[in-house]
């Protein structure tokens, strides 16, 4: 079995859900080599979340964000915690809903991703700044 990581720092990109797969696979070449195992994707970040999801329509990526909007609004007065602004409380319970990490399956060299599955970073924040993730690679 062989293991490899690798860091990879996104720049900023605006509120909402945006594919990351191609920059992922570029920052592991590794992956190229696996004939079988897993693939983790780990986001540094308490206000972002990573998901995978549909990668051809991007009015699904759309409704995505229209609908955590909607779920986890800004403004609550109920929130304590909001020492940066309305969307700090509300980004972090996005994120705690998806979630900070996936696992994939590898396959001949590449995620074992449905022909319409693609790697969403989900940016919560109006202005969340470069992101980290974590790469990890383990397999044959």
């Amino acid at each position: 079995m062989r293991m490899y990581q690798e860091m990879l720092r996104l720049p900023g990109k605006r509120r909402g859900f945006h594919l990351v797969t191609e920059e992922v696979l570029r920052a592991i070449p590794a992956i190229r080599e696996m004939r079988t195992g897993m693939l983790q994707v780990f986001i540094q970040h308490t206000s972002a979340s990573l998901t995978v999801n549909e990668n051809a329509d991007p009015t699904v990526r759309r409704d995505f964000e229209t609908f955590f909007n909607k779920a986890v609004p800004e403004n609550d007065p109920d929130y304590e915690h909001d020492y940066e602004g309305a969307d700090d409380m509300p980004a972090h319970l996005k994120s705690s809903l998806l979630g900070c990490s996936v696992l994939l399956p590898v396959r001949n060299g590449r995620p074992a991703l449905g022909t319409w599955q693609g790697i969403y970073l989900c940016e919560h924040r109006d202005e969340g700044g470069p992101r980290n993730l974590v790469i990890t690679l383990w397999g044959e």
